[in-house]
């Protein structure tokens, strides 16, 4: 017996050499009970063996193949042909591993990484022995120390900066000096540039805010010749009841600017009521927002009398106002008797917050102080740095400010507080 190509046993019978054996393949089923038992038998079969392909297809997570990166082209030749290719000894290229990887976050572009620094800025005025700015200094010639601790990392600038400048006018001057300085108001512009801003206020017992910032001189000029000064010097208190202006505590309601139909201040117990401390007060709200590429300072123009008990604002909280919102002030000092007490506020003010006082005895000297005052105020140096190696947790810093040079006056700010550092 052998098997045919078909997979049939066949035998070798005489005259039918390919007769087929039955033993030799599977008989046909004939019943049919037999039948439907075999499909029933299947069909089970067949559902329990799908029911578990499904389980377990639902257990793997899905892998997704990685992209297959198609091999490098054979270098072209110089005859324009795949050098390699054609070569019957060239080295086959072998096919991209088809392992899947882990998907990475590309690294962010340089430029995006912020951080939150804390700058302080302090301008500084340098002057020879002879008054004169002196404009020729370097960076390698500054040195400056907060709490003590020098500052080794500083930026250095000598440029010069638009000025915001609140012209603060004393309303209650004696009358000898109020003419004086009426006349010379007008050449408070003559050192301003157009790209400087100003707001022409007064203050006697209140504040009286003026019309608003502006770079207009010609709007300025105007403003400052409709400027008279009150050269009363009245013992009777500002009228009261509910027919005047609402006051709190004796002061002005904020937003309330008080009328000069009635005296504005008055004398009590030979201490008279008019309010220094208020008055630059008052003008630091006014430059708290003028941003940090201008150089933000008050021009107080007094005789310096100053009412300390009737100040809403003590001086040490109007110190701190000016210094968070790094404001200098620079002050004019109008009448006679230099040396007396009256002068505190007009040398202080200035002393704390980098600024300068001067002393003016008539009109000429009043005009020519106005220029200067803007000249060095546009023109000051200006150090940058984020404090390092000092207790962060404290609230004020002082901060000195030296020259190697010698023979110069550096004047700069004696301190600030953090809540005011720029950010």
């Amino acid at each position: 017996m052998d098997v045919s190509p078909a997979g049939y046993c066949r035998v070798a019978q005489a005259g039918n050499p390919f007769k087929r054996e039955k033993k030799c393949y599977p008989r046909a089923m004939k019943s049919l009970r037999k039948i439907a038992v075999y499909w029933g038998y299947a069909t089970v079969c067949a559902l329990l063996l799908g029911g578990s392909v499904s389980r377990l297809a639902a257990q793997t997570p899905a892998q997704t193949p990685a992209p297959q990166t198609p091999p490098p082209s054979a270098p072209v030749g110089p005859d324009g042909a795949e050098s390699g290719a054609s070569k019957p000894n060239a080295p086959m290229q072998k096919p991209a591993a088809t392992t899947s990887a882990p998907a990475q976050t590309p690294p962010k572009a340089p430029g995006t990484i912020r951080s939150v620094t804390n700058i302080v800025f302090v301008p500084v005025t340098v002057k020879d022995r002879q008054g004169r700015l002196v404009p020729d200094l370097h960076r390698d010639e500054f040195r400056i120390f907060e709490d003590d601790v020098e500052q080794k990392n500083f930026h250095f600038t000598a440029e010069a900066y638009p000025l915001s400048m609140v012209i603060l006018i004393d309303n209650d001057l004696k009358a000898k000096y109020a003419s004086q300085v009426d006349a010379s108001l007008a050449s408070v512009l003559a050192g301003m540039s157009t790209a400087d801003e100003a707001s022409i206020c007064r203050f006697d017992q209140f504040f009286h805010e003026g019309k608003g910032f502006t770079a207009n001189q010609d709007l300025l000029l105007t403003e400052l010749k409709r400027t008279t000064l009150d050269e009363s010097r009245p013992s009777v208190a500002p009228p009261g009841g509910p027919f005047g202006p609402p006051t709190i505590n004796g002061q002005a309601a904020p937003g309330v600017n008080q009328p000069d139909a009635y005296p504005s201040t008055q004398v009590i117990g030979g201490q008279h009521t008019k309010t220094i401390d208020d008055a630059v007060y008052a003008a630091a709200q006014l430059l708290q927002d003028r941003g940090i590429n201008r150089r933000k300072i008050v021009l107080l123009i007094s005789d310096g009398e100053n009412g300390a008990k009737f100040n809403v604002n003590p001086y040490a909280n109007v110190v701190k106002e000016l210094l968070r919102y790094n404001i200098s002030v620079f002050a004019v000092a109008v009448g006679s008797g230099f040396s007396e007490r009256k002068f505190t506020r007009m040398t202080e003010y200035p002393h704390a917050t980098g600024g300068d006082t001067y002393y003016a005895l008539k009109r000429e000297t009043l005009d020519e102080l106005y220029s200067r005052i803007t000249e060095e105020a546009r023109h000051q140096y200006t150090l940058s740095y984020e404090p390092a190696g000092t207790d962060r947790s404290a609230d004020y810093h002082t901060i000195e400010v030296r020259v190697e040079r010698e023979g110069l006056k550096v004047t700069a700010r004696e301190g600030y507080y953090t809540s005011g550092l720029q950010k």
